[in-house]
This record gives structure tokens, C-alpha cells and sequence, in this order.
């Protein structure tokens, strides 16, 4: 090494990691550790914390409304992972192709991605109105059908905001699922070709097996961003009707901010965080029986 680089020391390098990790303790791993102690708690932001020890932890798993909203969760997690995957493979099939405009065609099925929740929200609200509403209109008057009340109406809010909030984020799944294809070998269909095998036959033996760990990872992905989906339910129902479309996360911003009970909006939190980890756990667990390895 010459001499001019003699102050160099294996060390400095950390010095350029100070900011990144200083923001994550105080903002990612501090905030956690301390929703913890508060979730053993009685706090309402304005007096000092009660140590209450487990009495969060009771009054959440005796209250029959969390059992709702944890069944809720769980419907809304189906709808939408269900919903972004299948529909974000056929996206990423149909724009794999190199056709002209094919790039328009991406990005127009990526701009919801990348377009605000909140407005997005307010949106298919004017959309969905039960008078006035495009989709009500069209029913009506094309098809002679009797819309119900999409918002309103406690059987239909949760699918609802799920098929809104499964739309807005196809297309980002759609650029994951696009990635996978791209790297498929092409020889390999025009192996099949040659054998004679149909494109659904193809697309059964050969895409679906060599995406199994883009599915995989997407899999993980939209299971995580299932259970922490906020802006939708705020903005098109506010958890109604009658906790109809309420999930954790909404339940932990109306406990902490609505309420200002904090301690009990971290123990909701931590029941989040221990469902989202065990669901994911096994997820891994299962992953060696049908992700297929590609070297």
C-alpha cells in the first residue's frame, strides 16, 4: 500500500455506518423495545406509566371484539395476498413480452403502486358511493343489478377495502413476478416446444417450478404487508361498520391515538408482531418442500 494511504484503518469504514445505524436504534429497534415495557402498562400519554404487569394482555384475549378483529385480519391477509399474487402473475405474463408500447403498459399497471394511499382511497370511495357512485351507476343502469352498500354494510366493507388496497399493489408484484420470468431460460420452452407441449402445459412444468422462490419471497412479502395495511381502512371505513373491517393495526392507531391508551395499543402491537412471526416462521419452515432450488 503506498505510504499516501497509510492512515487507512479496517475500522473506518463504520465511521460512514454511524447515520444509517443511529436511525435505526432510535427510530426502528428503540421504539421497539420500549412499546414492549409499555405494553405491561397503564399510560395515557399525559401521566406518568402504571405497571400493570399482564392486565394489557387479559383484558385484550377476554375482550370478545379482538377476536373479530383478529378474524378480520386474517380474511383481509387471504384476500389480499391471494389477490396480488395471482393477479400480479398474470400482469408480469402478459407485459413479459417485447412488443411495441409494452413499457407504457408496465408502468401504467405500476402507478398505483407509487400513488398515494390516501388518495387512492378517496378515490374508490366517490367510486363505490351507493348513490352516486360509478360502480353502482353501471350496475344499475347496464345491468339492471341492485348494488349493495359497499362501505356500508358490514358483510361487504373488509372485502371491499381489501380488493382496493389488493389493486393498488398488483403492480408492484407484478415487477417481482417479472424479474422471476426474465430469468427463466428461454431454451427451455423451445425444448418443450419442440416435444410438443401446449403453452398451458409449459407454463404448468416449467414457469411455475422455476418461479418458486420469486413466489416464495412475494409469498413472504405480501404476508408481511397484509397485516400492517393501515391508509385503505382509514380512509374508506375507519374500521366500520360495527368493527366490520377493523384489523390489529388499525385497532393499535385507534387504542393509541383515539383513546390514548398506549399501553394497551403495544399489547395489541406485540399480538401483531407474534402473529406476523409465527406465520412467517412457518412459512420458512415449509419452504424446502416446494420451493424448488435453480443454480
Amino acid at each position: 500500500m503506498k505510504k499516501g494511504f497509510s492512515w487507512y484503518k479496517p475500522w473506518h469504514g463504520w465511521i460512514f455506518l454511524i447515520p444509517t445505524l443511529i436511525g435505526l436504534f432510535v427510530f426502528r429497534i428503540g421504539p421497539i423495545i420500549f412499546a414492549f415495557f409499555m405494553s405491561f402498562t397503564d399510560w395515557n400519554i399525559m401521566l406518568q406509566p402504571t405497571w400493570i404487569g399482564l392486565d394489557n394482555y387479559k383484558e385484550l384475549f377476554t375482550d370478545p371484539n379482538f377476536y373479530q378483529i383478529l378474524l378480520n385480519t386474517f380474511e383481509f391477509s387471504l384476500i389480499y395476498v391471494t389477490g396480488t399474487m395471482v393477479f400480479g402473475l398474470l400482469l408480469a405474463v402478459l407485459v413479459n413480452s417485447k412488443i411495441k408500447g409494452i413499457k407504457f403498459f408496465r408502468t401504467a399497471y405500476f402507478t398505483p403502486v407509487v400513488t398515494s394511499a390516501v388518495a387512492v382511497g378517496i378515490i374508490w370511495s366517490w367510486i363505490l358511493s351507493p348513490k352516486y357512485g360509478l360502480l353502482n351507476v353501471i350496475l344499475e343502469k347496464w345491468f339492471g343489478v341492485t348494488p349493495p352498500s359497499w362501505l356500508g354494510d358490514a358483510k361487504w366493507a373488509l372485502p371491499t377495502v381489501a380488493f382496493v388496497q389488493t389493486w393498488k399493489m398488483m403492480g408492484y408484484y407484478m415487477i417481482i413476478y417479472l424479474a422471476g420470468l426474465q430469468n427463466i431460460p428461454s431454451h427451455l420452452y423451445e425444448a418443450a416446444r419442440i416435444d410438443g407441449a401446449s403453452k398451458f402445459q409449459s407454463f404448468w412444468r416449467i414457469t411455475l417450478p422455476l418461479l418458486s422462490p420469486t413466489t416464495f419471497f412475494a409469498f413472504t412479502i405480501a404476508i408481511i404487508d397484509s397485516f400492517r395495511n393501515f391508509e385503505i381502512i382509514y380512509t374508506m371505513t375507519q374500521g366500520g361498520p360495527q368493527y366490520a373491517s377493523t384489523t390489529l393495526v388499525y385497532s393499535v392507531y385507534v387504542n393509541a391515538f383515539v383513546f390514548y391508551r398506549m399501553g394497551y395499543a403495544s399489547a395489541v402491537a406485540y399480538v401483531l408482531l407474534g402473529v406476523v412471526g409465527l406465520i412467517t416462521w412457518i412459512n420458512f419452515l415449509l419452504k424446502k418442500y416446494w420451493v424448488q432450488r435453480i443454480y
